[in-house]
């Protein structure tokens, strides 16, 4: 059995890892845990660059934390803009002895009332909560569920990044 670490123990995230995991190699068998680590960067990445470290960061911890798991997985939610317009994606990085793979998630534009409340200050999540009258959705339908009235689940949105993030580990001898 094939230990997989999620440094995040939020169960939308590990719940994706696990079935991006369990449908690219499904003759597997994993056993998962998610862990609490630093991503350092700000609890609200604004860039690219930022996102994609704190995911890294957090997968390079939960390595150190939990050194005898098969797998390290970390996912970061971040904030971008586009001509103007504030954008959410998120990052996710897998590791496996040396390989590294990663994958960003799609992008999508923020409605104006969330892009002026993640300015002042709040992170992405609880703007959500605020907006849509909900409590923690970050552990839920995120925005990309109360965008889509869950057409396109937390869950499912990360699942896609986390097969792809995987291709290095799919096809080994092309990496």
């Amino acid at each position: 059995m094939k230990r997989i670490i999620v440094a995040s123990q939020n169960p939308v995230k590990i719940d994706a890892v696990l079935n991006g995991f369990t449908r690219s190699f499904p003759h597997e068998v994993f056993k998962i845990e998610g862990i609490s680590v630093q991503s350092g960067v700000s609890h609200q990445p604004m860039s690219d660059q930022a996102t994609l470290k704190g995911a890294f960061t957090r997968a390079s911890n939960a390595r150190e934390a939990v050194s005898e798991g098969s797998y390290w997985v970390g996912i970061e939610g971040g904030i971008d803009y586009l001509d103007g317009e504030m954008i959410a994606f998120a990052w996710v990085v897998v590791l496996h002895g040396k390989i590294q793979g990663f994958a960003r998630t799609a992008a999508f534009k923020l409605p104006r009332k969330v892009q002026l409340l993640i300015e002042s200050g709040l992170e992405l999540g609880d703007a959500d909560d605020l907006i849509f009258g909900k409590i923690n959705s970050k552990q839920k339908s995120g925005a990309v569920g109360l965008l889509t009235g869950d057409v396109i689940t937390r869950t499912t949105y990360y699942e896609h990044a986390a097969i792809l993030a995987l291709v290095p580990l799919i096809n080994p001898d092309l990496y």
